[in-house]
């Protein structure tokens, strides 16, 4: 459907900004209750490897 963005490039686009955005917000910042958070996207399988890929440093 079309919607506020001309093309679907446009939304990741804006996505992207918005994520670098974030990050540089939070760096260095402490995310609370992030046990809790950890948990619930460890319960799908795909988001479990990733996870798991990057806690093995």
């Amino acid at each position: 459907k079309k919607g506020s963005f001309s093309s679907e490039e446009s939304v990741f686009k804006v996505l992207y900004l918005r994520v670098k955005e974030l990050y540089a917000k939070w760096e260095g910042h402490h995310i609370q209750n992030w046990a809790m958070v950890r948990n619930q996207l460890a319960m799908d399988d795909k988001l479990q490897a990733r996870i798991l890929k990057y806690e093995k440093f």
